[in-house]
């Protein structure tokens, strides 16, 4: 069971129907722990507003979302370091616990996912030399399998965690339940990282049938993914962080009322989490 101050809402959750501001009263209202923003709202509100706004509240900040994509333009450019580096200093300005990274996928016209890893795993060293120096943590997120073209090369957590083997101090990752819940080695890999690359848990639920891959993500109960159980494996590795709720649904719970979905969030946390 997860009481409310356990939870964190991902404002992805209601990013149809709110702003920044209404989703931080939101979870004053409904008695959440934490926030975490995703950088389109943050930049809406002002990342100096919003940071003040998020720190008024008492809410703890579990990952901004969100850094990455280095594949996008077929090379690390410029404009795709620099915009990483403001990521970082995004997540600093709102004491974020991490910065959430989205790798990216295959480059446009490239079938040589070799090639995406590998300006991946140089990417990630580039923009944590600078988050470093910010003491910014970095938390690669591994993407379901289904993503590896076009959203993320890396997928699974033992991919993730080679990567944070080979690139050393200051990165770990975002255990997201929607992309591992699957992975046979699961258990093994959350021990693996252990509590210092622990650094962000996304919940949620896997519906079946699934009518969407992005967009179709379940309340948690509703779908197939043993929740209890995969937070029992990253309580048992360390990790004592808050349980971040990100869920994509168009045709579902982005077209309720936003206070129903964080009320019916706080449900399902004493009851299926």
């Amino acid at each position: 069971m997860l009481t409310p101050e356990r939870l964190s809402l991902n404002t992805a959750t209601v990013s149809k129907q709110w702003n920044l501001r209404q989703c931080v009263e939101g979870c004053q209202r409904h008695g959440f722990g934490g926030i975490a923003p995703w950088r389109d709202k943050l930049q809406e509100a002002g990342v100096d507003e919003g940071a003040r706004m998020i720190r008024d509240a008492g809410l703890t900040v579990t990952g901004l979302c969100r850094g990455g994509w280095y594949t996008a333009e077929g090379s690390l450019t410029p404009a795709v370091l620099d915009d990483n580096k403001r990521a970082v200093d995004e997540a600093v300005a709102i004491g974020a616990a991490c910065l959430v990274m989205v790798v990216g996928g295959l480059p446009p016209g490239s079938r040589d996912l070799a090639a995406a890893r590998g300006l991946v795993a140089e990417g990630l060293a580039r923009t944590l030399d600078y988050a470093r120096a910010q003491a910014m943590p970095i938390a690669i997120e591994p993407l379901h399998p289904m993503y590896a073209a076009d959203r993320a090369c890396v997928n699974s957590l033992s991919q993730a965690l080679d990567l944070c083997d080979q690139l050393g101090a200051g990165i770990g990752v975002a255990v997201d339940v929607y992309h591992v819940w699957w992975d046979p080695d699961l258990a093994g890999q959350i021990a693996r990282a252990g509590s210092d690359r622990l650094l962000a848990f996304h919940i949620c639920d896997w519906l079946v049938p699934t009518r969407d891959l992005l967009t179709d993500r379940g309340m948690m109960g509703d779908g197939v993914i043993d929740l209890p159980a995969i937070r029992a494996m990253l309580e048992a590795g360390g990790f004592n962080g808050l349980n971040e709720v990100e869920i994509f649904s168009a045709e579902n719970w982005w077209k309720r009322d936003a206070d129903e979905v964080l009320a019916e969030i706080v449900a399902r946390g004493r009851t299926s989490c």
